[in-house]
């Protein structure tokens, strides 16, 4: 197995890229950056079959399978869920929005917000440079320095890393989760139950992802021109923990 990390880097990913030309692999399962087709095209045209997984590349060409899951409906869900703990006020956190993911998270969540009838001053964006812990705790003092008449009273972050920072920082300066704040992260990773509050979060099916990631590259492998591409959706889950609990 070869594995290539890129990091977010469109450097990175065009020289994974070469990488995989040289090294004549059988087949590529591809977390892509973004939706730049020329480089994967050239890796296509070698032969090499690819299935982009954890991004649903819109507006592509045919000839790719994709598995991912609808990060739209995963935004509504954690918007959705923090409007019915009677939140009116909702931070949105995470970036850079050109990661398709964040792009689709932040549709979601205005889309919950557009329909729970408040307006769009309702949702305030926090951009991070970012999907770190440190983030997090960056986005934490940009939240505070909002003026207390204004700040939100929830955060919706793009992943669980961007949560559990921003959730430290809050402790750290005496914000109670989730009476002051309330806070949902996605992805539903080890460390969100495990948190010192411990937070809700919007689950992908990790397992299923792979498994069919692998199931499709391995069918064109083995079947050539036979083979039949798919785009393959799955929906999230909204797992509800303490960082979202209403009083009792």
């Amino acid at each position: 197995m070869l594995l290539l990390v890129t990091d977010e880097s469109v450097e990175n990913e065009q020289r994974a890229t070469e990488a995989l030309l040289r090294s004549a692999v059988d087949g590529a399962v591809v977390v892509p950056v973004q939706a730049e087709w020329d480089h994967w095209r050239r890796v296509r045209d070698s032969g090499i079959p690819l299935v982009f997984v954890d991004r649903l590349m819109r507006g592509g060409p045919p000839e790719w399978c994709a598995v991912g899951v609808d990060d739209v409906e995963g935004g509504d869900l954690a918007v959705e869920h923090l409007v019915e703990r009677g939140h009116r006020r909702i931070a949105f956190i995470g970036g850079p929005i050109t990661i398709p993911q964040v792009a689709d998270r932040q549709s979601g969540a205005e889309r919950a917000i557009a329909r729970a009838g408040l307006g769009g001053e309702a949702l305030t964006v926090i951009p991070t440079v970012g999907l770190t812990f440190a983030d997090g705790r960056q986005a934490g003092e940009k939240l505070m320095g909002i003026p207390s008449r204004r700040r939100p009273t929830a955060a919706f972050c793009a992943n669980d890393l961007v949560a559990v920072g921003l959730l430290q920082h809050l402790t750290q300066h005496g914000v109670a989760v989730p009476d002051d704040m309330a806070i949902v992260g996605y992805d539903d990773i080890e460390y969100a139950a495990a948190a010192a509050v411990p937070l809700s979060s919007v689950a992908q099916p990790r397992h299923e992802l792979g498994r069919t990631a692998a199931r499709l590259l391995l069918d064109e492998a083995e079947r050539g021109s036979d083979h039949v591409h798919e785009q393959v959706v799955f929906s999230p889950q909204l797992v509800a923990r303490a960082s979202t609990a209403t009083k009792s």
